[in-house]
């Protein structure tokens, strides 16, 4: 006699996983779902979801195939409670639970955060240090298949109070108030939507692929690399817009006491690190190289002079305060009778009234000090054990979980495979380190 107990190895993962993770909990998640008393005996949630569970952890990427392994594997059937003559879910059960009964549902999210709870409760989630950064994930989109299409553009959320901080700055600087801004509808922005995926975005980065993609906003724990967050977006949106609001959520939902922050070049903008500051976080940003004419002086050659409110230029000339503008930027303009003599005018300013234009945002101190981070030593290790913690993550679901394709078409369906692909890493991560 031989029993399927006896077959699984006794040091196999999904034995190490049974082992610390009481996956009953997802009965209580999806209870709100199912009718307890008409219909037909539904598939138990739990064996839907563990089998999903499995199809990220082993890389499998279709359903149809997971169908298959799961009839044959006997260390998937140990996991899921089936005995080697039960038969196995077909693949449909998965599609239709998705369209019908999960459809709208924020089950995915509601799974992934139970499981940052577990994790937590093993001790193995600080909430002090976190890293993020975003992957884009091809979507299953042909990229020549497209149609132009005029799409508004949505107001950045912290327009409000840059608006404010512009209001005290003119009026620290003696200038009259800027008019109100006209309540008119939003220009529209021509952009290629899909024709086979409308939700993905239109991915155009330097040393990136262009296409159709969609981008994995993740946040990464620093002690252990738990995965503490995941935020889908189509790939046309900036890796900063949706961040502070992310950060926020991870506080407020699992109720971090956030020290630092670990972010690369492209979260390197004034709005970000003012609202680190205003967080009172220690951010530490990457250097981001800024671009100039070919042939012209770098703006790092004017020192700004805070006593006096103005630049100075490499051959001694201070540029004074004249306005600041509705973005936020305040504008340092030169002497054009001393400009016109300067013998670096060629590769300072082509303006043709001879005069040198330097902006400073509203929140340029805020900048300074995050940009100023990465030279300490603390800052140093912090953005150091990035290549540890989220891009190494990254690496892994692409490499070991099949995460360099979208799955499914529509954002709700690559939210629903981003989450339990980040659950599943982190299941594979809190067994490992038992």
């Amino acid at each position: 006699m031989v029993t399927l107990e006896e077959l699984v190895p006794s040091d196999h993962l999904l034995r190490r996983i049974d082992a610390i993770i009481d996956f009953s909990f997802i009965r209580d998640e999806t209870r709100h779902l199912y009718c307890e008393d008409n219909g037909r005996p539904a598939l138990d949630p739990v064996l839907l979801f563990k089998a999903l569970f499995i199809g990220y952890l082993f890389g499998i990427r279709s359903e149809r195939q997971l169908v298959r392994e799961l009839q044959v594997n006997v260390a998937y059937r140990w996991f899921l409670g089936l005995r080697l003559t039960d038969k196995v879910p077909d693949a449909s059960t998965f599609s239709q639970n998705r369209r019908r009964r999960f459809r709208d549902s924020d089950i995915a999210q509601r799974l992934f955060d139970h499981v940052v709870e577990q994790a937590m409760q093993q001790g193995l989630v600080g909430g002090r240090v976190l890293y993020t950064d975003s992957t884009h994930i091809k979507a299953n989109a042909n990229r020549r298949r497209f149609t132009m299409q005029e799409v508004e553009t949505t107001p950045q959320a912290y327009l409000a109070e840059l608006e404010e901080a512009v209001v005290a700055d003119r009026e620290a600087h003696g200038k009259k108030p800027l008019p109100p801004r006209r309540e008119a509808e939003p220009e529209p922005t021509a952009k290629k939507i899909s024709d086979t995926d409308p939700d993905s975005g239109y991915m155009v980065r330097e040393g990136k692929p262009k296409g159709f993609f969609y981008l994995d906003h993740r946040t990464v724990d620093g002690r252990h690399a738990i995965i503490t967050d995941v935020h889908i977006t189509p790939a046309s949106v900036h890796d900063s817009v949706p961040y502070l609001e992310r950060l926020d959520r991870q506080r407020r939902r699992f109720g971090f006491d956030v020290a630092a922050v670990g972010l690369d070049a492209g979260y390197f903008t004034a709005a970000i690190c003012q609202g680190l500051e205003k967080r009172q976080l220690y951010g530490v940003i990457g250097y981001c190289r800024p671009s100039k004419p070919k042939g012209m002086m770098p703006k790092r050659l004017f020192v700004y002079d805070a006593d006096q409110d103005g630049y100075r230029c490499p051959e001694g000339q201070t540029l004074r305060y004249a306005t600041t503008n509705r973005e936020g930027y305040r504008h340092y303009h030169s002497d054009p009778v001393w400009c016109r003599e300067c013998p670096r005018l060629a590769t300072c300013t082509r303006n043709q009234h001879y005069r040198k234009t330097v902006t400073r945002h509203v929140w340029e101190d805020a900048k300074e000090r995050v940009g100023s981070r990465r030279l300490e030593p603390v800052g140093k290790r912090i953005y150091e054990r990035r290549k540890e913690t989220v891009e190494r993550s990254f690496a892994d679901a692409k490499q070991l979980h099949g995460y360099r394709y979208a799955r499914m078409r529509g954002i709700a369906g690559m939210r629903e495979q981003a989450l339990l692909c980040a659950a599943a890493q982190n299941l594979k991560k809190m067994a490992l380190a038992a």
